[in-house]
């Protein structure tokens, strides 16, 4: 017995766990929930337009509906996060606070290649 044949279904929960914390960060900038420092963002600014894609692209993910596409913005988003809100502060991202915006961004990236796994609409699609 490997662990070979569960790789579909560990790649469905990292994609689906991944995709609902990234859609909170985005109620919590758009809808203020949960409350925190990064709460009511307006729609039309830097931070609420970061704050759609987190919701729609996360949605997306968690559903596993045009997961590639959707995890390639999320990616770029994170990219773009790190390297104008976080790397300017210090070079380290444990000190600029940019780790998690680095590990979404390769998780998201790692989606586009490897696809939705187990439990998606995208496999639903495909038959």
């Amino acid at each position: 017995m490997t662990l070979d044949r569960y790789q579909p279904y560990a790649l469905a929960l990292l994609r689906i766990v991944t995709g609902l914390i990234f859609m909170e960060h985005g109620t919590q900038k758009l809808l203020g929930f949960p409350d925190g420092a990064m709460a009511g963002a307006q729609l039309m600014s830097l931070s609420g337009v970061a704050g759609l894609i987190e919701i729609v692209a996360g949605l997306l993910i968690v559903i596993g509906l045009f997961t590639r596409i959707a995890a390639f913005i999320a990616s770029g988003e994170m990219a773009v996060a790190y390297w104008m809100a976080h790397a300017p502060q210090n070079f380290f991202p444990v000190n600029n606070g940019g780790d998690s915006a680095i590990l979404y961004c390769f998780i998201f990236l790692f989606l586009v290649f490897a696809g939705a796994g187990a439990f998606s609409a995208d496999a639903a699609r495909r038959g």
